[in-house]
């Protein structure tokens, strides 16, 4: 099972659309490996510098409609080859929640105002958000205090995160 937890890189924005995860232009690579290095090549937003901000992050806090635009599965397998394999949101588009799943990916969906205190806590240095699947709740470190917030997930996506997505899932059972 990969690991669902890190430090968190916060993307202050709704609507962050899957060409500004991985620019269209990378699409005829032919590995996961090679899009890596263009992760949020796309993204425009005061303060981000995806070489400075990117390294080292495990997990991405960001607002509603996140991964909106064209159903590619390229946007969170460079997600995954970056480490980063939880993605809180408000709020997810509906193709790119189930590549998430699908890939062993976790897209945990949080309310605004929940999602408006985990940005907060920015403000009190480095933020560490580890996910429990099992029991659905999320584990989060902040100046010296932890907090647990429990999230809903289905049974089924679950066994595929569990899994470690639809191909292991597929292979376990058939």
């Amino acid at each position: 099972m990969k690991s669902f937890r890190g430090r968190v890189l916060f993307l202050d924005r709704s609507d962050i659309n899957t060409d500004e995860i991985i620019p269209a232009k990378y699409l005829t690579e032919i590995s996961k490996e090679a899009i890596a290095p263009y992760l949020l090549e796309g993204l425009k937003l005061d303060g981000f510098d995806r070489r400075r901000d990117i390294r080292g992050r495990g997990v991405i806090v960001t607002r509603s409609n996140f991964g909106c635009g064209s159903s590619r599965e390229h946007a969170p397998w460079a997600l995954e080859m970056n480490g980063i394999n939880l993605v809180i949101a408000e709020g997810f588009a509906r193709i790119f929640r189930r590549n998430m799943y699908n890939c062993g990916l976790m897209a945990v969906e949080l309310d605004p105002d929940t999602i408006g205190r985990l940005f907060g806590l920015e403000r009190a240095g480095e933020v560490e958000i580890e996910a429990d699947p099992e029991n659905s709740q999320l584990i989060v470190r902040a100046g010296g205090e932890e907090e647990r917030i429990n999230f809903a997930m289905s049974d089924f996506d679950r066994r595929l995160v569990m899994a470690g997505g639809w191909v292991e899932y597929a292979d376990s059972r058939y």
